[in-house]
């Protein structure tokens, strides 16, 4: 912590592997930030889809801080378990803060934590798919964020929010925590470790998770022009 630069709160291996006064934190910071950016407006900007791949890379180290377990297999199914309960937690915490102020966050200026354009876009596409939109969302970046917030705004069905939440949370974290884990594993057997290459990984995801809100936002402009 003594080198610490700011420019490291960009790169997700930063939280995995912080550690303080000798104790990992890592696993508590993960689930904390999943929470946030699912459960409070002002974590669109922190790196969902590439932390928990990461996560998945160091699942044994992150995991290890909180019980040992022998098995790998349990080892990653208890890591992208906690994640999951934890997207759950906080779009539940979403969908409360919009039933309570959306009337509220409609007319609140932008900050720089708050962008009124990211919750109109997210509007919109929760009109378009409405309950699969808690789905789809979870694997957008900005939008997994907005999205609780909307469905408790529009006042969806407590049942059916709760059911994709809980089948989006669990899809989302189990798909990128297992790919991260068994492709590292994968690649360590032809002699690559994909430790050394995390920024190269990070880029991927995070192009590969942009890409379809950024066609969604260009074909938008293209349609008003």
């Amino acid at each position: 912590m003594n080198n610490f630069d700011w420019t490291q709160l960009l790169n997700p291996e930063f939280y995995i592997t912080l550690n303080i006064g000798g104790i990992q934190i890592g696993l508590y910071i993960v689930i904390f930030i999943v929470f946030a950016e699912t459960g409070l407006f002002a974590g669109f900007f922190l790196p969902g889809d590439s932390l928990l791949f990461l996560a998945g890379i160091y699942s044994r180290d992150l995991v290890e801080n909180l019980i040992v377990i022998e098995s790998d297999f349990i080892n990653v199914v208890l890591l992208a378990v906690l994640i999951a309960i934890s997207g759950v937690v906080g779009n539940m915490v979403g969908y409360w803060f919009g039933a309570k102020s959306g009337y509220y966050l409609f007319k609140k200026e932008d900050t720089f934590w708050f962008k009124k354009k990211y919750l109109l876009q997210s509007k919109d596409f929760f009109e378009k798919y409405g309950g699969k939109a808690i789905i789809f969302a979870r694997f957008l970046p900005i939008f997994r964020t907005f999205a609780p917030i909307v469905a408790g705004i529009v006042s969806m069905d407590k049942k059916k929010f709760m059911f994709f939440n809980i089948l989006s949370s669990f899809l989302w974290s189990f798909i990128l925590v297992f790919s991260g884990h068994y492709l590292y594993g994968f690649f360590l057997e032809y002699g690559i470790d994909l430790k050394e290459h995390i920024e190269y990984i990070v880029i991927i995801i995070v192009l590969i998770s942009t890409i379809p809100v950024l066609f969604k936002l260009l074909k938008k402009n293209v349609h008003l022009k």
